[in-house]
């Protein structure tokens, strides 16, 4: 006993339907998780983070330059510490000369006050000229870092643009294929008359839908050659789909006039027949001569009824 019948004649049950679509959801995540893991992964930090483009000299000369600045900062907190200290004991010493008091103590203290706020502007202006005679070295070094950095920054843009050209093909390349292969599987489902040929609609369901994921990622995410990239998937896909159809079509029409004749109806219009031999519809012969006994045969029939002949 065989299950091939006449596609046209299968009615697929509810079981089947539910079967087929927990089969495209399967396929689905299994095609998806191919799609995600044939991109290039690439840690571009660690590729292009070795080697410094600093010499020996012109890091000491940066590393002056810092230390210039950090002294220059800390010598201004000292000055300004140090005035404040100077205002504080000499207000204290001016208090004791208004009432008369000359308190020996306060002197020396103001005095000592004074000397160390002289000591601090003059550790701020050392550090001053320090610090701008370490700056022209400093930033010719930086520049140097900076232009390093430029090129490293425009190859890994190089490398990740690359990445996303072969990311895109492998993809495309991916998509297509199933696309056909899904295509082939249902052709051939389809000429075999097998009842399996929902199973080959799945397949065809899941890749669909695996192309609408593929376009929805690179439309939200632009790549260089993207736009081009889901032209040709959009193209692909809609040429494999008609040709399809149009093989669907051919098959159709082979197959329309002997159902048509299974139904006593016309095989040219599908009018109902009569017992004439003559179409009541489209006016043509539907009862014609056997080529083998010439007994009167339908036309559209497989074998004549009187010979068997084909």
């Amino acid at each position: 006993m065989t299950t091939r019948v006449e596609v046209e004649e299968i009615e697929t049950t509810g079981s089947e339907k539910l079967l087929a679509a927990v089969l495209t959801a399967f396929l689905l995540i299994g095609l998806l998780w191919v799609y995600f893991h044939i991109d290039v992964e690439r840690d571009y930090a660690d590729r292009y983070s070795g080697g410094s483009a600093l010499s020996a000299p012109d890091r000491a000369a940066i590393d002056r330059r810092d230390a210039a600045n950090s002294e220059l900062q800390r010598a201004r907190e000292t000055q300004v510490a140090r005035r404040r200290m100077l205002i504080d004991r000499r207000e204290a010493y001016r208090t004791a000369l208004d009432e008369g008091r000359r308190d020996t103590a306060l002197a020396q203290r103001y005095r000592a006050a004074q000397s160390a706020y002289e000591r601090a502007q003059r550790r701020r202006r050392t550090a001053a000229l320090t610090l701008a005679a370490a700056q022209p070295a400093a930033r010719a070094a930086e520049r140097l870092v900076g232009a390093a950095e430029q090129r490293r920054q425009a190859r890994v843009e190089a490398q990740q643009r690359h990445d996303d050209r072969v990311g895109l093909a492998r993809r495309l390349g991916f998509v297509l294929a199933w696309l056909g292969a899904s295509y082939a599987l249902l052709g051939w489902l389809r000429r075999r008359r097998s009842r399996w040929l929902i199973a080959g609609m799945a397949a065809v369901a899941a890749v669909a839908l695996l192309a609408l994921v593929m376009a929805i990622d690179y439309l939200s995410d632009y790549v260089e050659i993207a736009d081009v990239g889901l032209l040709v998937l959009a193209a692909a896909g809609a040429l494999m789909t008609i040709g399809a159809f149009a093989v669907l079509q051919r098959y159709l029409a082979r197959r329309l006039p002997e159902r048509r004749v299974r139904k006593r109806e016309c095989p040219f219009c599908g009018y109902p027949t009569g017992a004439g031999p003559h179409c009541e519809g489209c006016g043509r012969d539907v009862v014609g001569e056997c080529s083998t006994c010439h007994a009167p045969r339908r036309v559209g029939t497989r074998r004549c009824a009187a010979c068997g002949a084909a």
